[in-house]
């Protein structure tokens, strides 16, 4: 089955209970306490090949969160949720309040879109609505970075279009380390641009993909992942994306990946046959990514014959605009909606 974007929704909820902050300190529209906000943010494709951990694009496949304010009980709740409220109100040095979430998802979970990023960001920015905006867009792109463990699809999902981060810490996050120093650069992507998306049934958690991962490389495969990673940002930099063939070849980590990903390469290899730019593992997979300038719907049929396991295809393009905090509909009263 081919979506021109991601129609299959889940819709989930999380409470989490902690302190109330004092009313001071709630935000008000209209001279009237704010309660509850809702979030929407993309899904992202990351690494694209050879960009391991600090590419990016934001894709027109989006996460809804709304929080809202309110006593909850304890019995619901997440860890990813609860880690990231306590991570925000830790930056901002406030009482925490309590609240309950909900989401709406049409972002695959487990596949390599960045869905972890949409539920975290989705927190991250609905607690500070709901407190005020006391943190900017580039504190809270780095505090979901720092939950994620890695900034490749915080990044487009915060900032949207195409991005690229550059974190000095970047090899000592294993030990705790904090994204204090990642900065990052954003290009829009044209919408003549299609990112096809083929999603196997199969989940990989990224933990596990990041296990097989090898310590060394060479020198040769080295610098053959630096001159593709380089090709591929300055061709969307310059928008000539014509130059993106031949360009998405990885050393890093697809090669390793693909144990877990057999069909991968055949599916990359039918991509590019029926006429992509190219195509690559979209993060840590399953989900394995195109781009074209042409005949998406020739490419994605392509793809799902190779891969010959169960999968859905989705044709999109780039989100230029990030995660974003939904426009109140109507006057508050009490609790908005």
């Amino acid at each position: 089955m081919t979506q021109r974007m991601g129609c299959r929704e889940t819709r989930r909820c999380y409470t989490a209970a902690i302190t109330f902050a004092p009313s001071s300190q709630r935000p008000r529209v209209g001279g009237v306490t704010m309660q509850q906000v809702t979030v929407r943010v993309p899904a992202s494709t990351s690494n694209l090949g050879p960009g391991y951990d600090c590419l990016g694009v934001a894709l027109r496949l989006h996460n809804s969160t709304t929080v809202i304010r309110g006593k909850m009980s304890r019995s619901s709740h997440s860890q990813i949720v609860s880690d990231a409220a306590e991570r925000f109100f830790k930056q901002i040095r406030r009482r925490a309040f309590s609240f309950s979430c909900s989401m709406v998802e049409r972002v695959p979970r487990c596949r390599g879109l960045g869905s972890s990023a949409t539920v975290r960001l989705g927190i991250l920015l609905g607690l500070n609505r709901l407190s005020n905006d006391p943190l900017d867009r580039l504190i809270l792109f780095r505090l979901c970075a720092e939950l994620e463990g890695h900034p490749d699809n915080a990044a487009p999902a915060s900032f949207g279009g195409f991005t690229v981060v550059q974190n000095s810490g970047s090899a000592l996050l294993g030990r705790g380390k904090r994204h204090a120093c990642a900065t990052v650069q954003r290009f829009e992507v044209a919408p003549r641009l299609y990112f096809v998306l083929l999603v196997p049934e199969l989940k990989i958690e990224t933990a596990r993909a990041r296990k097989i991962l090898p310590s060394k490389i060479s020198r040769v495969a080295a610098v053959e992942n630096c001159a593709n990673a380089c090709a591929v940002t300055a061709a969307f930099a310059s928008r000539d994306y014509e130059k993106m063939r031949g360009t998405f070849p990885d050393n890093l980590h697809q090669p390793f990946r693909a144990k877990l990903i057999q069909f991968l390469p055949r599916v990359i290899a039918a991509a590019e046959r029926a006429g992509a730019l190219g195509a690559f593992l979209s993060g840590s997979g399953s989900a394995i990514a195109a781009v074209t300038l042409e005949a998406p719907e020739k490419i994605a049929a392509a793809m799902a014959r190779a891969a010959a396991v169960p999968a859905h295809t989705i044709i999109t393009h780039a989100d230029n605009r990030g995660a974003q905090v939904l426009p109140i509909r109507r006057r508050l009263s009490g609790i908005d909606h």
